[in-house]
Order: structure tokens, then C-alpha cells, then sequence
């Protein structure tokens, strides 16, 4: 039965900063991939309909996964909802990742869900994962802060 995982910080970056870093290719790039893995984006066409193509390499095995998907619902600086599906057939189905952000007096409250991970991928290492990506994330948005 497919999972979901969610997550939640607060970052010292306004909640314009997070935003682009959910949406341009380059910082994509630098903060989605958990620890260990490089990103190459493929394509990203950042509005509703929009999609987007990339792939995560790990950088000792070289053994690579592409995923991709389309923008269901943006609303600037507040919320990004995509679904992400996996090449790999071995991973069926259809993630939905949904991403609010709420300003607060220190920056940004953060709310990750990805919901409909598929059975092959354990929940807990999905979350693993995830934490690694925010960790990043917070480092390229929070540097310059406010």
C-alpha cells in the first residue's frame, strides 16, 4: 500500500526565497538530491500544466533513476502541488507532493507532503531523504537571510 511522508520546518529565508528554490532548475538542482546523489534537470516548465524531467545519480555507484511530473496548483510564495511519477516500472504509481508555505516572524513555516510513494521504496527512507534535501535546502536559502 503506497505511503506518505510528511515533514515540517521553519526556515530563516522569506517565503519568496523557498519558493524559487522549489521551482528554478539550478537550485533544484543544488538542494533537492538527498546526500550522495547529484541532480540533473531535464526540463522545468514552472506553471500550472507545466512539467518537469530530472534525474538522481548516486555519486559512488553511478546508478541512476529519472522522475518526472506536471504543476497541478502553484500559488506564489504559498503553495506548489505536482505529482512525480518514476520511469522505473518497478515503481508504479503516482506521487502527489504537495509544498505550503506560511510566513512567520522568523521566515517561512514549511509543510512538506508526498503522498502514493510507491511499496518498493520504504517510508522511513523516503523521510530520510527528505530530511537530508530540507537540511540542504535550508543552507542555500537562509544564507543572505533575510
Amino acid at each position: 500500500m503506497p505511503g506518505t511522508v510528511r515533514l515540517h520546518r521553519v526556515l530563516t529565508a522569506p517565503p519568496e526565497r523557498v519558493y524559487r528554490a522549489f521551482l528554478d532548475a539550478a537550485a533544484s538542482a543544488k538542494w533537492l538530491p538527498p546526500d550522495g546523489f547529484t541532480c540533473t534537470v531535464h526540463e522545468l516548465d514552472a506553471r500550472v500544466g507545466g512539467t518537469y524531467r530530472m534525474s538522481f545519480t548516486q555519486f559512488s555507484t553511478g546508478a541512476s533513476h529519472s522522475f518526472g511530473g506536471t504543476y497541478l496548483e502553484l500559488i506564489p510564495n504559498q503553495r506548489i502541488v505536482n505529482e512525480d511519477r518514476f520511469d522505473d516500472p518497478n515503481l508504479p504509481g503516482t506521487m502527489i507532493t504537495t509544498v505550503t508555505l506560511r510566513e512567520v516572524s522568523c521566515g517561512t513555516d514549511l509543510q512538506v507532503e508526498q503522498s502514493g510513494v510507491p511499496d518498493a521504496i520504504p517510508v522511513e527512507q523516503c523521510y530520510l531523504g527528505w530530511q537530508e534535501s530540507l537540511t540542504l535546502l535550508a543552507r542555500l536559502v537562509e544564507r543572505g537571510a533575510p
